[in-house]
């Protein structure tokens, strides 16, 4: 099967039209699952690497992160992990245990002195060079997906989540200062994103819910945080870009207003709380899904069983187009490598548009 990349096929999916194949989509895979893909070693400033495994993979596009906070490897790879840790120093010169800058472990902002203390200008400069340096390694046809978002995330990490919900009930205004601090970066960085024809779409990363149902109230989540994201939203479809989401949990409360803020795309309707037949008769008609075989049956099961599940999810959501097959969440370190194999060979060799799988 030629593989070549076409960034319309998956565009095809995004408007519910049937193409050639099923596209193929995540929004990070291991720097060791591509080393092993490639045979040769993948690192995150080995673009030319990244590039090559994404497109000989059968990926239409790469995503690359122009956040403040990285998928997966928050605290290590994460510009604000920088920013804080060069905060730290500065105030405790000498110290060298990573958890005083960990935000896994450690919060900032619990009262408004800390907000005028935080230095938002340095957040504030968001590092796109890899935007600017892809541009020349990207085949005919592939397009860049540029990863962003985690409004909520960094707001509640920053201030700690339990001072986070407190100050929510007692001082809500001092807490929607803090959203606005960090979505005004998110915000204005769109602008240089948008001038690069390369970058095909916004892919926000937030997780806004647990796997009972939203982290927060859904009408503090409509205030605090979707109102945000329809302006980017509004924003990407005015400059012609789509707009996807990743969140874990069960969005099902949620998927109505999600919908309502502008987003084209969803991902990965977490395997572990939702059911993606049941999504895609409910809403499959107003927004494009990707996944979601289950990272668990990535890391244990056989490439059998990841065979059968792609094939349901074939059946269940391919059909009338609207669906990109993914995993669960991501791809880790963890999966098993010929799991992951098996997962997109599945989908290449039963995905071929009209569905026909029993």
């Amino acid at each position: 099967m030629d593989l070549k990349p076409d960034f319309n096929r998956f565009l095809a999916a995004v408007h519910h039209q049937e193409t050639d194949r099923v596209p193929l989509g995540e929004i990070l895979i291991d720097y060791s699952v591509q080393s092993r893909f490639l045979g040769r070693t993948v690192t995150a400033d080995d673009l030319a690497g990244q590039v090559e495994f994404w497109s000989k993979a059968g990926y239409d596009f790469i995503p690359i992160t122009v956040s403040m906070m990285s998928p997966g490897k928050v605290t290590e790879e994460s510009r604000i992990t920088r920013v804080l840790k060069e905060m730290v120093l500065r105030d405790k010169p000498g110290t060298t245990d990573p958890r005083a800058w960990n935000l896994e472990m450690t919060s900032f902002i619990h009262e408004r002195p800390d907000l005028d203390r935080f230095p938002w200008e340095v957040a504030a400069d968001i590092d796109i060079s890899k935007l600017h340096a892809v541009k020349a390694l990207l085949p005919e046809g592939m397009k860049v997906i540029a990863i962003s978002g985690k409004i909520f995330t960094l707001t509640w990490m920053l201030m700690g989540f339990n001072n986070f919900a407190l100050k929510l009930v007692l001082d809500e205004s001092f807490v929607a200062e803090v959203f606005e601090r960090v979505a005004t970066i998110q915000f204005k960085a769109l602008e240089k994103i948008f001038a690069m024809e390369h970058v095909a779409g916004v892919w926000v990363v937030d997780d806004i819910a647990f796997g009972t149902g939203p982290m927060i109230s859904p009408a503090a989540l409509k205030k605090h945080v979707f109102s945000w994201y329809r302006k980017v939203g509004r924003k990407c479809h005015e400059n012609g870009r789509i707009f996807l989401m990743h969140s874990d949990g069960d969005l099902s409360m949620l998927m109505d207003d999600l919908i309502d803020m502008g987003l084209d795309v969803i991902q990965p309707i977490d395997p572990s709380c939702m059911d993606m037949a049941k999504v895609k008769r409910q809403w499959g008609e107003r927004i494009c899904l990707i996944g979601n075989v289950s990272n668990e049956l990535l890391r244990s099961g056989s490439p059998q069983e990841i065979e059968a599940r792609v094939k349901e999810l074939l059946r269940d959501a391919a059909p009338g187009g609207g669906f990109a097959l993914g995993s669960g969440n991501s791809v880790p370190n963890w999966a098993r490598f010929d799991n992951y194999m098996a997962m997109r060979e599945a989908c290449l060799k039963h995905g071929t548009y009209p569905i026909s799988i029993g």
